[in-house]
């Protein structure tokens, strides 16, 4: 029986291990991983655009970033193709995210990243170089003040934190993306 295709979303602060779960997944789904931050990216070279991202607020600024992510899932989704999503998604984005999902005809589900130790978040950010083209570094500065505000999504369907061994969340995330039994 064939299924249809899923639409996953890792979210949680940076540093939490998103995109390394989100490669993970790929590997598990056989599908493109899009992010946020490369979506982004892309648009840092065009000073109009710059220009305009500044002049927006937070959550118009974010939407931008999103809408990119979205148009390009909703082009895999109709080829019957899964993707994944990675950015710092809020319960907004979650909502858009399950509309596209469902407009496609996709199983959506929602993963959250976050890390209870302080300190080892923090170790895993100092250091971290990710290498987007365009991009800059994060700062755990940068990410204290995230943390700060952030309220994780109220309606995930699978939560994992990094200071649980990698084995360990990539094998609750591979149970979770398995096709039910026919």
């Amino acid at each position: 029986m064939d299924h249809p295709p899923t639409l996953l979303l890792l979210t949680g602060p940076p540093g939490t291990g998103k995109s390394t779960l989100a490669d993970l997944a790929a590997e598990a789904l056989h599908a493109p991983v899009l992010g946020w931050d490369w979506a982004m990216a892309a648009l840092t070279e065009f000073d109009g655009v710059q220009d305009a991202l500044r002049e927006m607020s937070h959550v118009d600024h974010r939407r931008v970033g999103w809408s990119i992510l979205w148009n390009l899932a909703t082009a895999q989704l109709r080829r019957g193709s899964s993707v994944v999503l990675d950015g710092v998604a809020r319960d907004i984005e979650v909502a858009g995210t399950r509309g596209v999902g469902r407009s496609a005809g996709a199983s959506v589900v929602v993963v959250v990243t976050s890390c209870r130790d302080v300190t080892l978040h923090r170790e895993r950010l100092v250091g971290r170089a990710r290498e987007i083209p365009g991009w800059h570094e994060l700062e755990w500065d940068h990410v204290g003040q995230l943390l700060g505000r952030w309220e994780p999504p109220a309606d995930g369907e699978l939560y994992l934190d990094a200071t649980d061994p990698l084995p360990e969340n990539a094998a609750r995330l591979r149970e979770r993306l398995a096709p039910p039994l026919a």
